[in-house]
């Protein structure tokens, strides 16, 4: 069995394969899995996506599980939110083999508890890496078994019920990226009035034609000449495991998902005016002002799904939205979903004649960065230099909920450290243009001194 040290991360599993994530692995996984939900003469349900290792690790996991003593639902092919939609509509554990937005040599497995609740480090990962670290067997006296199920177009119609589309008829372009929306969407939207130009959806978990991480600028680039090409309404992008979506606008112009997040909450806040929305620090200052502006009662939070989700437990949220393509509804067991939020741009663009450009205009107020990644030899001490530059200065406002983040009249920005290289990652935000590069620069200045 290859070595499990580095595999476990904050919220999932994933590494090499073979190398880091094998068979073996996998089945000590999906034993430690029983034991640590407690499913033992219960069932779990299992899904994975196309990359050439997730068939084995799946049945692996399978075989683990079985052998500790619970009854394994096979989906087979599905998405993330597909695997979640079965978590709740089942009302059981689920793990999702993928590797996401990841190279084609790495393989994972996305963990949750009955009703698609997270399974992350301080929620049951770790016991289950020290499980699996150990070497401990759990082996049940009455084994479980495996049957096969197939949730495809149960999950297409939930979908459609919590979002309808209606109106004018729209021209859509979805790149799958050859990832899982090349399963998913064809079944949502042959229920649509749409006119579909797909994009990658044949299943290829090599990636040939672009990494399925859509947050990247280069791997829109054929989904931004496709949708001028063939002047369609709007762009889809979905990434390798299609959990997260990002739109392209009829001008090819990608869309920042805080506009999208804005957009969504204040549909979702029509159905219930004065509700939480979950936004994270990063997002655009305009999305907890629309959120205000529409009645509803913004909260910030950390970034990590793990983070929104528990918060929208806590405060009962209607829904929570991320800068990285992440949004997530309380109707979908608080989970995320790509498809769901597409859904939501669709179902708002059908019922209007503007462009998706027009539309967005009002939920799109300040100019903001993206992320912008720098590798530094001491991510903490780079922290506290950036933090020194900008302390006692007037007019200024600091916090610690992740990272640093500096507020200002005029412009705000976050510094965070990635919780796995050393890297820093730094968010800026201004009025205008010009304000956001003076400000972004600034950082970066003193981010990138030493490196």
């Amino acid at each position: 069995m290859a070595p499990t040290d580095t595999i476990f991360k904050a919220y999932d599993v994933r590494g090499l394969v073979p190398e880091q994530l094998d068979e073996a692995v996998a089945e000590a996984v999906g034993a430690a899995f029983v034991r640590v939900t407690g499913t033992a003469g219960g069932s779990i349900v299992v899904g994975r996506d196309m990359r050439p290792s997730s068939p084995g690790l799946a049945d692996a996991f399978a075989a683990g599980a079985c052998r500790a003593g619970a009854d394994v639902v096979m989906i087979g092919l599905a998405s993330t939110d597909q695997l979640y939609f079965a978590s709740g509509r089942l009302g059981v554990p689920g793990a999702m083999f993928t590797a996401s937005h990841n190279p084609a040599q790495y393989n994972g497995i996305k963990l949750c508890r009955a009703h698609a609740v997270p399974v992350g480090m301080d929620t049951g990962l770790a016991e289950i890496r020290d499980l699996v670290a150990s070497g401990a067997d759990t082996v049940a006296e009455r084994p479980g078994t495996v049957s096969r199920l197939d949730v495809l177009d149960d999950y297409a119609d939930h979908l459609l019920s919590l979002v309808p589309v209606t109106g004018r008829r729209l021209k859509v372009v979805v790149d799958a990226g050859n990832g899982m929306a090349g399963h998913t969407a064809p079944s949502v939207f042959a229920r649509l009035d749409v006119e579909l130009v797909p994009m990658y959806f044949e299943l290829d978990g090599t990636f040939p034609n672009h990494e399925a991480n859509p947050i990247e600028p280069e791997n829109l680039r054929d989904l931004r000449a496709r949708v001028r090409a063939v002047d369609a309404d709007l762009g889809l992008a979905f990434d390798g495991d299609a959990d997260r979506c990002f739109l392209v606008d009829e001008r090819g112009e990608p869309v920042d998902p805080s506009a999208l997040t804005a957009l969504i909450a204040a549909r979702e806040l029509r159905k219930e005016p004065g509700a939480p929305v979950i936004h994270n620090l990063i997002t655009s200052r305009a999305v907890p002002q629309i959120i205000t502006e529409h009645g509803g009662v913004p909260v910030r939070t950390r970034v990590g799904h793990s983070f929104i989700k528990a918060t929208m437990a806590e405060t009962g949220a209607i829904f929570g939205g991320e800068h990285s393509g992440h949004f997530y509804f309380r109707d979908f067991w608080c989970a995320d979903s790509g498809m769901l939020a597409a859904l939501h741009a669709l179902a708002a663009l059908a019922g209007t004649d503007l462009p998706l450009s027009g539309l967005l205009a009002e939920y799109s107020r300040f100019a903001s960065s993206g992320e912008i990644n720098s590798t530094v030899e001491d991510p903490a001490a780079t922290l506290v230099a950036v933090e020194d530059s900008f302390a006692g200065r007037e007019g200024l406002a600091l916090d610690h909920l992740d990272g640093l983040t500096v507020n200002h009249d005029d412009w705000w920005f976050n510094v965070r450290a990635s919780n796995t290289e050393p890297l820093l990652r730094l968010n800026a935000e201004g009025r205008d243009a010009a304000t956001m590069a003076q400000i972004r620069d600034d950082v970066l200045a003193t981010i990138r001194r030493d490196s």
